[in-house]
């Protein structure tokens, strides 16, 4: 199996949304976004899969001296092997490969977030970067286009909290702030324990107009001459913000029992259609 398979059958074997909108590009930014996305998974199944947590930080430390090895030109994992040609092609920095990681180790080190700016910071780490990334190798014209791949990052891993707050709390995980649960005058141990209740059903409205609200901002920062080159993360968008409105129509107060998914034949629709057609805020 080549790096490039590697990377392939692991963005494959999630299932995400964001797969949907790779086959749509050329080969080589194909290749490195699918690199990209395996390395977050990498990183991201450290924290959800490894139930030993000084084992999750020994292995947190590893890709940190991976990533340095990767920068030095010699990598040792298949997924960074298959990044190596991209680094320099698309201007990838390792900062942002280290936030990301930096982003991670928030996972063991944070039990609870007291205010959404907290949050914002992990939500910037996990996703804004990512978001960052992506854009450099789907190609921009216009500096503004970071900063649109930024918010869109943040209002993909908002939309996430969202959808996930049940199964979040099944592994012990709550990303809600505290001020927001009082301000709803909601629980933890209430949503530890799946109660839903109206006060919980109007926090996760809340919850869910926040989310929407970072839609609408990364679209405003979106340069014109470069929609057409970030198609593949506008595709992401559809999908993601189509997930929200299902949340909306579905009970926000659902999401506790139940993880909401869109079929995988709509999500090739939406796909579809925004690369012919343009995505509408």
């Amino acid at each position: 199996m080549t790096p490039d398979q590697y990377c392939a059958d692991k963005a494959a074997a999630s299932g995400s949304s964001f797969y949907s909108a790779f086959r749509f590009l050329a080969p080589d930014r194909r290749r490195a976004i699918t690199a990209l996305y395996a390395f977050c998974r990498e990183v991201d199944d450290v924290v959800d899969e490894i139930h030993d947590e000084n084992v999750a930080r020994a292995k947190l430390g590893w890709w940190r001296d991976e990533i340095a090895r990767l920068f030095d030109g010699v990598p040792q994992h298949p997924v960074t092997q298959a990044l190596l040609p991209h680094v320099a092609a698309f201007e990838l920095a390792r900062g942002l490969f280290d936030e990301i990681i930096d982003g991670m180790q928030m996972d063991l080190d944070v039990a609870r977030y007291n205010r959404f700016a907290d949050l914002l910071l992990y939500c910037h780490r996990v996703a804004g970067v990512v978001g960052q990334l992506s854009a450099q190798i789907f190609g921009y014209t216009d500096r503004a286009t970071l900063k649109y791949a930024h918010e869109l990052g943040i209002a993909f891993q908002l939309t996430n909290i969202a959808r996930d707050v049940g199964e979040d709390a099944r592994r012990g995980r709550l990303y809600l702030p505290v001020e927001d649960l009082q301000r709803f005058d909601v629980a933890a141990a209430d949503i530890f324990a799946y109660r839903e209740s109206a006060a919980f059903s109007a926090l996760m409205g809340f919850q869910i107009e926040r989310a929407a609200g970072y839609y609408q901002r990364a679209w405003a920062l979106l340069p014109a001459a470069d929609r057409k080159a970030q198609r593949p993360g506008l595709i992401m968008a559809a999908i993601y913000r189509a997930t929200l409105q299902e949340l909306a129509l579905d009970g926000p107060g659902k999401v506790l029992n139940q993880r909401l998914s869109l079929p995988p034949m709509r999500k090739l629709w939406l796909a579809w259609s925004t690369w012919a057609f343009g995505y509408r805020a």
